[in-house]
């Protein structure tokens, strides 16, 4: 027997179906989790494209355009990377709305950034969210707070988060050692 999708990502599917809005996923650390967790949900389908997983680094800017400077000068972890990672997977998949992971999971560091140092990014036509998570935990632990922050992100740019629209279910950046969402302004930046 399979575990019942998370209700965050039944709250996401619901709010990107009734929006009639595609998504597809960026990831890095996550390793295609968040894709997971939204493909879980009984009628996905009419939602999910799917997802490019960019772990390489070089990957980022070779499949989904991150400013390879960007990357050479400060690594792949900074928001500014998954603020690109979410608009380039706009751009290569065809869909409407973006999101991205980009962080550290451990066991060590990377790039300067301690272990449980995430950037998540949702990315539509119009704005793009950012949030910077410090996670706590093992390896299991860092990658299922990350899924959790971009499903909460995404939720929070439909407008299907608590105070924000219709969707009730938990907040992005409700969890211990997550920050608030940065908008980075026109998708076009």
């Amino acid at each position: 027997m399979t575990a019942a999708p998370a209700p965050l990502a039944t709250q996401v599917v619901a709010a990107l179906r009734a929006a009639d809005l595609t998504v597809g996923t960026a990831e890095s650390l996550t390793g295609g989790l968040v894709c997971g967790a939204l493909t879980d949900v009984p009628g996905a389908s009419a939602t999910v494209r799917g997802a490019v997983v960019a772990y390489a680094t070089e990957l980022k800017a070779v499949v989904l355009g991150v400013d390879a400077g960007l990357l050479a000068r400060g690594g792949a972890v900074q928001p500014e990377v998954a603020e690109q990672m979410a608009q380039g997977v706009r751009r290569v998949l065809g869909v409407d709305v973006g999101v991205a992971t980009t962080g550290v999971a451990g066991p060590d560091p990377q790039d300067g950034q301690l272990v449980g140092t995430v950037f998540v990014a949702a990315a539509d036509a119009d704005r793009v969210l950012v949030r910077r998570l410090a996670l706590a935990g093992d390896r299991a632990t860092v990658r299922a707070g990350s899924v959790a922050g971009a499903l909460g992100l995404v939720a929070e740019l439909l407008g299907a988060a608590p105070g924000t629209g219709t969707a009730g279910g938990q907040q992005a950046g409700a969890g211990p050692g997550e920050g608030a969402a940065e908008e980075a302004g026109p998708a076009g930046r």
